[in-house]
């Protein structure tokens, strides 16, 4: 068996149409070239910081590992490795998750690279977004788990998301219905609709977590004692 040889790479300085030079990576992946953007000049002013930033990257080429090359790679590395059926997390969790990256951080970030996803850009990005403070909240706390993701897998040195600043503060007081309110919309529902409003009215289910109720969750032995709780601590 062949024994496979050392790669160095080569970093040179790339000049654009438009905007600032980059800093390119250029290596042998099996039998072609690969090309990565390391950064811009404006972020990596000499060659030695560009030099520094691609240490990691010439560590996974030499140990074989198939570092992701844009988001839309490691997006799918934390769907096989977290989001899976097997996986601790719930399956609301993986619902929402899978919602959030489907329509929001792959459309926006999965062509970027890894190294070309800045805290201030995700975070002007985020006010944009026609979504309450609370959703954008989760979206940036998701994208601060891709990269905490990538950092245990050694493919990023940083998390630039966990300086990215987004409040979860409701922009409203919610309306709260009155039990004349709540009697008045069951009486206009029927059949499995009935049934879910009426237990989001008295057990204050999150929407998440009643689409995901299963017969096999719920208890009848302990069902009398829940809700004698939950009535008497709304009544006082």
């Amino acid at each position: 068996m062949s024994r496979r040889r050392y790669q160095s790479g080569c970093l040179y300085r790339e000049k654009r149409k438009a905007g600032p030079d980059v800093w390119a990576f250029r290596h042998r992946d099996g039998q072609s070239n690969r090309k990565e953007i390391i950064g811009t000049v404006e972020q990596l002013p000499s060659r030695k910081a560009a030099m520094q930033a691609c240490e990691l990257r010439r560590a996974n080429i030499n140990r074989n590992i198939a570092t992701p090359r844009t988001m839309a790679d490691l997006i799918e590395h934390y769907r096989q490795k977290e989001m899976s059926e097997d996986s601790s997390k719930s399956f609301s969790t993986r619902t929402a998750y899978d919602v959030y990256l489907r329509n929001w951080i792959v459309p926006a970030w999965g062509e970027h690279s890894l190294s070309n996803v800045r805290t201030v850009a995700v975070e002007d990005w985020l006010r944009t977004l026609p979504l309450a403070n609370g959703s954008r909240a989760k979206i940036r706390n998701l994208m601060s788990t891709l990269f905490n993701h990538a950092m245990r897998y050694e493919w990023a040195e940083k998390n630039p998301i966990r300086l990215v600043r987004q409040s979860a503060k409701r922009e409203r007081t919610p309306d709260v219905l009155t039990a004349e309110e709540i009697r008045a919309l069951l009486g206009k529902l029927e059949g499995p609709y009935y049934v879910m409003a009426f237990l989001a009215a008295v057990t204050g289910l999150r929407v998440s977590e009643l689409l995901a109720l299963k017969w096999e969750d719920v208890d009848p032995s302990k069902m009398e004692r829940v809700l004698t709780l939950r009535c008497s601590h709304r009544c006082r």
